[in-house]
């Protein structure tokens, strides 16, 4: 996912983003050579790297309704479709200056532009492959290995701190205050999972306390550096509340 989306947000994907908006909607296509003409705050290389991750995040988030579904070539295909033309597009509306940013929408870290960007790509996708084959009759398991899913969430944890402190685009009060309403965001979601499951099962688990987790860093991420303390801990009980009931 990386290679592909490294090599389609270079080729076209930055500028599409980043370049000047044309009727709200789409940056302007200009030749990679010319990529300095993209004013983003950053110096070019960083600002580049640090965008692409996040495209290829969205990816990232996509694949896991395609796995073991799809034949590796068109998940290919459609990888370089979303990580060169339609995250990049979709980008432009709220971080390149495009007509959602013109009507006052603030993502500060890809609530919109990532997470929303994923979830409705996974959701078309989900319904054009259908139900797996065997879903009415064999539930899929739990994770074979708590451990290794706490391994990743404890890395992933740490790792949204540059996802959401990073947005920032300096080290400053915003990006310190970014990071710690998400630590105190993913703290609460993986208390209030626990609580929740501890109420409805009986017991809590190592696997709800990760989703949780990610629940609790999912909800602040658009509001990361608008809200402050007690702001993160109401969006993230009503965001963890409900999406816990619905599982």
């Amino acid at each position: 996912l990386y290679s592909i989306a490294g090599l389609m947000f270079w080729l076209v994907g930055y500028n599409l983003a980043y370049g000047i908006p044309e009727g709200g909607f789409i940056g302007s296509f200009l030749p990679w050579s010319d990529a300095s003409a993209v004013d983003t705050g950053y110096s070019d290389g960083s600002d580049w790297f640090f965008q692409m991750v996040f495209c290829a995040t969205t990816m990232s988030i996509v694949s896991g309704t395609l796995a073991e579904r799809i034949k590796i070539w068109p998940f290919f295909l459609f990888a370089a479709i979303l990580t060169g033309f339609i995250y990049p597009i979709q980008a432009s509306w709220v971080w390149g200056g495009g007509f959602l940013a013109e009507m006052g929408v603030k993502d500060f870290a890809g609530g919109i532009v990532v997470h929303t960007t994923a979830g409705l790509a996974a959701l078309v996708i989900a319904f054009m492959l259908g139900k797996r084959r065997t879903f009415a009759n064999n539930t899929m398991n739990p994770p074979h290995s708590p451990v290794l899913t706490m391994i990743g969430a404890s890395m992933l944890w740490v790792g949204w701190f540059g996802f959401n402190g990073g947005s920032a685009l300096a080290a400053d009060e915003t990006a310190s205050m970014a990071i710690l309403v998400t630590h105190i965001s993913a703290a609460m979601g993986a208390l209030a999972w626990m609580g929740i499951e501890w109420f409805k099962q009986g017991k809590p688990t190592v696997v709800g306390i990760a989703t949780g987790m990610v629940a609790g860093l999912a909800s602040i991420t658009p509001a990361a550096g608008t809200v402050g303390p007690q702001g993160a801990l109401l969006i993230c009980l009503l965001y963890t509340s409900d999406a816990a009931d619905d599982t």
